[in-house]
């Protein structure tokens, strides 16, 4: 099982709608570690660790978001794997 940790900028309307709750509940069920933050300029930066096929489950995810969410895009980079336990909201 491969391990990735990959940062996503997530855009569109997605502040004040339950996306970052709605990401730390799809990571969690998923057994993805990391974190979601709302950034100043309106998206959401998420932060994750796990197996490549969970993380990119939660990539499919957030091009939707939840239902009250309008995603225009997700922008994910690869970056050098962590140790981290768990997923919070920032």
């Amino acid at each position: 099982m491969e391990k990735v940790c990959q940062k996503a900028i997530v855009r569109g309307r997605v502040q004040g709608v339950g996306f970052r709750f709605s990401a730390r509940l799809q990571a969690e069920e998923l057994g993805i570690s990391g974190w979601a933050k709302n950034l100043h300029d309106g998206s959401v930066e998420v932060m994750m660790c796990g197996e490549a096929s969970a993380v990119k489950l939660l990539t499919n995810w957030m091009e939707t978001g939840p239902t009250s969410a309008e995603v225009e895009s997700v922008m994910v980079e690869d970056i050098p794997c962590q140790q981290l336990s768990g997923f919070v909201t920032l």
